[in-house]
């Protein structure tokens, strides 16, 4: 039997981080491109943002 619990956590960190950034991105510019565009870098920007704050 496969065991996928290491696939289900990146998943789900993939997932929460995109959700994050997107949430910081939209609180910080108000812009529905750069909550894309800061959504598909995920934990970049949402380390990024947390250096440079």
């Amino acid at each position: 039997m496969a065991n996928n619990n290491g696939a289900t956590v990146i998943r789900h960190g993939i997932s929460f981080g995109s959700a994050l950034a997107i949430a910081i991105s939209w609180s910080v510019n108000k812009s529905i491109f750069w909550a894309i565009i800061h959504g598909i870098l995920s934990w970049l920007y949402v380390i990024y943002y947390a250096l440079t704050r």
